[in-house]
């Protein structure tokens, strides 16, 4: 199985039930910098028309690639624009970038989000005690390919952290490439001791000291920072795509969210195929990207956590 999307490709590409391409605009690592999302017939948005499942059967999920392993640059899915391109995040007027707490150096796996999810920031889960963080639900991949942005892959998925970020439940699923070399041997959280000893200690000191080099204080978890296996990552999935299904049908209100789409049967929100090439067609053209800035490579070290 080849992934969905890369924004080097110049063919369609095809998965079990998706096909597309990614095409960057304006120049990245600036304010400008977007990855915009087509399938065959033209612009689509990644948060509402790419599917949820890949192969629900095996329980494959797509995976939207935001960050490439060992980058910096935080990019996101952009909820408040048409089309929900990728854009670099932006706090007090500066572009985000993830420090490096040693000895890790950006981030330490591929980082995305689950299409058509949605966590619900009027839901307060009941085993964490917080509510949503507005968000689609975050993956981080743990195969040995280092992605491209705006891949879209077919993940399997092995089990899920809960962070919890200022107050809000902030779900970290933890997935494999179906086409990695290693995912017959993971089938769940348990194997990914076993086949990659200490990533998950890893992964865990990684989402409690990114915030650190910011001034922040660390990130907490809930379940005493236990992943949980691959079932209840699987009812979480679950809910937050019906927690999506209500924000795509406005039965949800969330005003800061735009739900333009064009494939959702009976979404009040779905546009014609013109009205989302508009949208594309109104974005910068693509430039060179932008100099990275020096602080990027700066290691920060901390005494504990």
């Amino acid at each position: 199985m080849r992934a969905c999307f890369g924004f080097n490709f110049t063919e369609f590409v095809s998965c079990e039930t998706f096909s597309g391409a990614a095409e960057e605009r304006g120049s990245a690592y600036s304010p400008d910098y977007r990855v915009y999302f087509k399938d065959e017939n033209g612009p689509i948005s990644p948060l509402h028309d790419i599917p949820l499942w890949a192969d629900a059967a095996k329980g494959l999920a797509n995976m939207v690639v935001e960050v490439p392993r060992w980058s910096n640059a935080k990019m996101e899915i952009s909820l408040g624009e048409p089309l929900n391109p990728i854009k670099q995040d932006v706090k007090k007027g500066a572009l985000r970038f993830v420090g490096n707490v040693f000895p890790h150096h950006g981030y330490i796996w591929n980082y995305g989000a689950l299409p058509q999810t949605w966590e619900n920031p009027q839901h307060v889960d009941p085993g964490t005690q917080a509510r949503g963080d507005n968000d689609p639900i975050d993956v981080i991949e743990i195969g040995e390919r280092v992605a491209a942005r705006g891949d879209v892959v077919a993940v399997k998925i092995l089990g899920t952290l809960a962070l919890i970020d200022e107050g809000e439940t902030d779900w970290k699923l933890i997935a494999v490439d179906a086409r990695d070399p290693n995912a017959d041997r993971l089938e769940d959280v348990a194997d990914v001791e076993r086949v990659f000893p200490g990533l998950l200690r890893a992964t865990v000191e990684w989402f409690r000291s990114y915030k650190l080099p910011d001034g922040k204080p660390p990130n907490r978890f809930a379940f005493d920072a236990e992943p949980k296996d691959a079932a209840f990552a699987r009812r979480v999935v679950e809910e937050t795509h019906e927690f999506w299904r209500g924000l795509v049908s406005g039965a949800a209100a969330a005003d800061d969210i735009s739900k333009m789409n064009v494939s959702v049967p009976d979404s009040p929100h779905r546009v014609e195929r013109s009205a989302a090439a508009a949208a594309l067609a109104a974005a910068p053209p693509a430039a060179l990207p932008q100099p990275l800035p020096s602080h990027v490579d700066k290691w920060h070290f901390v005494s504990s956590l």
